[in-house]
């Protein structure tokens, strides 16, 4: 018989992986540091594999340290959901959600409608921010969760979606034959604007950044209008703009990793109840962006 995982070890698990530190995940999940490091030797030696290896001040997670985190996240998961299931009494309370505006229009009016249809006690307020903004927000304690772009810079977060990046221009013009190439990016520390110029740049394509934002709504119609290309994921494409690919001579993106970030002090029934929503809302969009990649292309 196989051995059973033990939730509060898991708990402890993902409290460092959050924290980065087997102190500040002590502080969290309320217990000694001598019990924490033995929780994580116990886990150890159920699995027969090593968890966190010391990385300076840090523990980091280890290639099999971040398979168990995606189990312990789903193992998580699942227990809130059973526990709110039996629990009589309606959750009430307040959660600040930090999301970045292009994620905001796509993703949030279908999410909130429906949370707050079936949790009328629970206010959510949300916070637009630029992923790079958001972290240190979250790492503040100035919102409890976030829904970002996920970098392994960044810190564990759960990844919950993913999506291809894509060139997109305008059905209506030929943009993308323009030399220099007339780009709509965000700004120099935007990862798909990197990915971008950087796969233009090996190819040997010259180009131009014309246009500069944060803002999804506006790089959409600067694409639209036919005045520049840019790079969007899949879920943000609109009707009216054309993907473009290697047959009409742009390189291949990297795909997008949609991750959620949490407080590790904020796990509450009302904060994991949103959390648990957001996952499984996102989940259930991919067959329905499939549909609109279809129809744009």
């Amino acid at each position: 018989m196989l051995p059973v995982l033990d939730n509060d070890h898991l708990r402890t698990l993902i409290a460092i992986a959050e924290s980065g530190s087997f102190t500040r995940a002590a502080d969290i999940v309320n217990k000694t540091q001598s019990a924490v490091s033995m929780q994580i030797r116990r886990l150890e030696e159920r699995l027969d594999r090593e968890i966190f290896v010391k990385d300076g001040r840090t523990a980091r997670l280890t290639l099999d340290g971040e398979r168990l985190l995606d189990y312990a996240y789903r193992i998580m998961r699942l227990n809130d959901e059973a526990m709110a299931m039996f629990r009589e009494e309606r959750l009430s309370g307040r959660v600040k959600l930090g999301v970045p505006d292009d994620y905001a229009e796509r993703y949030l009016p279908r999410i909130l409608a429906r949370f707050t249809a079936s949790n009328p006690g629970i206010e959510v307020a949300v916070i637009c921010e630029p992923t790079e903004y958001l972290v240190p927000n979250l790492q503040s304690c100035e919102i409890d969760m976030a829904i970002i772009t996920h970098s392994d810079k960044r810190g564990a977060g759960e990844v919950i979606r993913e999506e291809r990046l894509l060139w997109v221009a305008s059905q209506r013009h030929c943009t993308h034959e323009q030399r220099p190439l007339p780009l709509a990016l965000g700004r120099d520390n935007c990862n798909w604007r990197r990915a971008a110029t950087s796969g233009l740049a090996e190819m040997g394509v010259p180009f131009r950044i014309l246009y500069t934002s944060w803002n999804s709504a506006a790089v959409g119609a600067v694409v639209l209008a036919g005045l520049a290309i840019s790079v969007l994921p899949e879920s943000a494409i609109r009707p009216g703009m054309r993907v473009l690919t290697a047959e009409d001579g742009f390189p291949d993106l990297p795909m997008v990793k949609i991750a959620l970030l949490r407080n590790p002090n904020a796990r509450d029934h009302v904060a994991n109840a949103l959390a648990n929503h957001i996952i499984q809302s996102l989940d259930n969009l991919s067959y329905e962006t499939r549909g609109m990649m279809l129809a744009a292309e």
